[in-house]
């Protein structure tokens, strides 16, 4: 059975990042934009990284701009405003397409994992995945869900077994 854990991803300073470094984590995959009305949420997504990193929880944005080109930057851009505007420290990867042809490998298996409105296209930027220890697609939560509603269900997560 596929797991995000079999995948890989470039890191924004351009290393190849394998996802399995992350097994026995809970992981939120978030496709993130700089200039979108949800970008605000990047600082939600920095508290929740912070509040739980400590006991096995990280997460993961993937810069994109196929949603009213809200990510017109660079890799090195997009980091260093993330950096400086909301302090962010949680990873950050190489921009990718979620939808279409051209998506991420990652964002395929997790919209086939969990469907959303428009079947298993992504909406909008902000879309986020909760993904369990064992790699596996927990729950989808829509570009409006505020990060901090999200905090019961990591917590949840974190308290559940490794399943191996």
């Amino acid at each position: 059975m596929t797991t995000l854990h079999d995948f890989s991803a470039r890191g924004i300073d351009g290393s190849d990042v394998d996802l399995a470094a992350y097994s026995g984590q809970v992981v939120l995959v978030v496709n993130t934009a700089s200039q979108c009305g949800f970008t605000p949420q990047y600082q939600g997504l920095q508290a929740l990284h912070d509040r739980f990193a400590g006991r096995g929880f990280a997460v993961l944005g993937f810069p994109c701009d196929q949603f009213g080109g809200q990510e017109p930057g660079t890799d090195e851009e997009i980091s260093g405003f993330c950096e400086r505007t909301f302090g962010v420290t949680f990873p950050l990867f190489s921009k990718v397409e979620v939808n279409g042809a051209g998506a991420h490998p990652v964002f395929g298996y997790l919209r086939r994992e969990k469907g959303g409105l428009l079947g298993d296209r992504i909406k909008w930027n902000f879309t986020k995945f909760l993904v369990g220890r064992d790699g596996r697609v927990i729950e989808r939560y829509a570009p409006t869900t505020k990060p901090e509603r999200i905090a019961a269900d990591v917590e949840a997560a974190l308290g559940a077994e490794v399943q191996g």
